[in-house]
């Protein structure tokens, strides 16, 4: 089991990225007018009287640009917000906020006074300069689907922990006394009376492919939230920039000069101050009498929750245990699993994780939308993508293929996804040859677009796919696009230009209104959870050559899979099955033994 779960980190992200064709400038009725164009056109006010057949020419040619803009400003009220419609002429009325504008994106696209939410609910503090991160306010006009609402709780949580990093963060007088703790070796003397006004650290390890760093750094996040704790990400593998800063007025990131555990991106299951390492040599102790006494704590303890972590180190999930790591100022954390489900089980923060998360399936979705907000390259690959390829569709489908195994081009996979799609709906059947030969079931011009997004390391997939729906008539004459930004047939870690196209492929995929998975992919999970939608999970076949049956199946919900989680009960200090402890997580679809948070209300 193990050495299956170490291949859990491997994520396929997306041949050199795509570049999308500038979109075309075209002369199309519809379109407003200024005076001088009115004027070039003869409609310019006149001042003498016309004869009357030319005032019927220009009253008609007044309706005639006039009707087209009507019927979609009519239809735009009637549109959830981030919907973009378009019209015969190919222009995007795109619902946005503040005020009425005519903004040109290639083509002249009429910005609507509306009141598109850019805050998300409160969700997002206001006050950024926009500029430095563009993705943090626009992105809500390039999604269709309204986003779930926070709770109250959670904003005022949200707000806490942004002045709390404000007064803790790298720069601050309580971080300088903080390292100087550190660098001592001391915790601050057990229970003084300006201790509890010291800051407290979770220090999140980045490493893996870039799923896993997300859902890592979202779960360091949960618990720093959860525990009082300023959080710090470790600026390794690009974390800088890839997102913008989530924290007004102060930043996420580790300074790694000066930081006095020099080697901690290397901490590891051996580390001696692992938190299991200290609990097995009684460096640490949790017995009822050791708290009573007081003792000193260590200046730091090293989380590890990675894929391989011992029954030692997954005693982090118990009551009694987060009592001592609570007095601990430093801790570092790894892991490449999002560990949220088996905070959950943790008695002590049940209650308020159920105020932060009424729904406790958002728990994922409101944290990413949060944190992660592409850089202003990054956004840029997004958005020129998705206004070139995506935009125009009426419906938009995502497709991620992580292939594992020593088959990567698999004709038994490709029809898995084939069977999926068509028997699920998302994808129309293909007519029969003899029908397709036939000119009278040939259909008129299409009145139905469906474009879908391909994410994967190979292109085979994506080619075969195409070509199905070139070279073969859809049933219903709907008209079939299939686009695949990037194919760079292997992962490479570290690599910049990769990372920056497989997170602008995370967040493409989060834009589609349909989206299919591959079982066990963590890059599958972030752009659910961005999305806030259950895919359709593609099943893991028992053999390679076979296709399972069913071919996928809907998640139970939008959360991603806690692939290595704790089997014990703390309460009765034995081993349990842990999906069927608390109400609000259960088993995963995709991997049996895996923890899912879900939302039973």
């Amino acid at each position: 089991m193990r050495q299956r779960e170490a291949k859990l980190g491997v994520d396929g992200a997306a041949a050199p990225w795509k570049e999308p064709p500038l979109p075309q400038q075209r002369s199309a009725a519809g379109r407003w007018l200024d005076a001088e164009a009115a004027a070039a056109l003869g409609l310019a006010p006149r001042t003498k009287r016309a004869p009357f057949c030319s005032v019927i020419n220009v009253v008609l040619a007044a309706f005639v640009l006039t009707v087209p803009t009507m019927v979609i400003l009519l239809g735009a009220r009637a549109t959830a917000p981030g919907v973009r419609i378009i019209s015969s002429a190919d222009d995007v009325v795109r619902r946005g906020g503040g005020s009425s504008k005519l903004q040109s994106t290639g083509s002249i696209s009429l910005h609507i006074a509306s009141s598109y939410d850019k805050l998300l609910g409160g969700l997002l503090a206001d006050g950024f300069d926009e500029r430095s991160c563009r993705s943090r306010y626009q992105s809500v006009m390039y999604r269709r689907r309204p986003s779930r609402r926070p709770a109250a709780y959670l904003v005022s949580k949200l707000r806490q922990q942004e002045a709390l990093q404000r007064r803790c963060g790298p720069g601050t007088a309580a971080y300088g006394h903080a390292l100087e703790q550190l660098r001592s070796g001391k915790s601050g003397g057990g229970g003084a009376a300006g201790a509890q006004q010291d800051c407290k650290y979770l220090v999140s390890i980045s490493y893996r492919g870039l799923g896993n760093r997300i859902l890592a750094t979202a779960s360091a996040f949960l618990y720093a939230v959860l525990t009082g704790r300023a959080l710090l990400v470790d600026p390794s593998n690009e974390m800088g920039e890839l997102f913008c800063e989530p924290f007004p007025g102060t930043t996420w990131l580790l300074p790694p000069a000066g930081f006095p555990l020099a080697s901690y991106t290397n901490f590891s299951v051996a580390t001696a101050e692992s938190y299991g390492n200290m609990l097995r040599s009684k460096a640490i102790r949790t017995d009822a009498a050791a708290a009573a006494a007081g003792g000193d704590v260590p200046a730091f303890s090293y989380v590890h929750l990675d894929h391989d972590a011992t029954d030692q180190d997954k005693l982090f999930f118990c009551d009694e245990d987060q009592r001592v790591l609570r007095n601990i100022p430093w801790l570092v954390m790894r892991t490449d699993n999002y560990i949220v489900p088996g905070l959950f089980l943790v008695a002590g923060f049940r209650e308020e994780l159920g105020r932060m998360f009424p729904e406790p399936d958002t728990a994922f979705h409101h944290a990413a939308r949060y944190l992660f907000h592409p850089s202003n390259h990054v956004w840029g690959l997004v958005a020129r993508y998705h206004d070139a390829y995506l935009a125009a569709a009426q419906r938009r489908v995502g497709i991620q293929v992580r292939v594992f195994g020593s088959q990567p081009d698999s004709p038994a996979l490709l029809e898995q996804i084939t069977r999926c799609t068509q028997k699920e709906r998302l994808l129309p059947e293909l007519l029969a040859a003899a029908e397709d030969a036939d000119p009278a079931a040939q259909p008129g011009p299409s009145r139905k677009t469906k474009a879908v997004l391909v994410t994967s390391l190979k292109s085979w997939y994506y080619e075969k796919l195409k070509g199905m729906y070139w070279e073969r008539a859809a049933a219903g004459g709907e008209a079939v696009s299939v686009q695949q930004p990037s194919h760079e047939e292997f992962q490479r870690f570290g690599a910049r230009s990769h990372d920056a196209k497989a997170w602008a492929e995370m967040y493409l995929l989060s834009l589609t209104d349909a989206l299919v998975t591959t079982a066990w992919s963590t890059f599958g999970y972030v752009a659910q959870g961005l999305a806030g939608v259950r895919p359709w999970v593609l099943y893991r076949p028992d053999n390679e050559t076979h296709v399972p049956d069913p071919p996928c199946g809907r998640d139970v919900s939008m959360e991603p899979c806690f692939h290595a989680p704790p089997f014990y009960d703390c309460r009765l200090k034995r081993g349990a099955d842990t999906g069927k402890i608390v109400p609000q997580v259960q088993h995963c679809i995709d991997m049996s033994w895996g923890l899912k948070i879900v939302h039973r209300g």
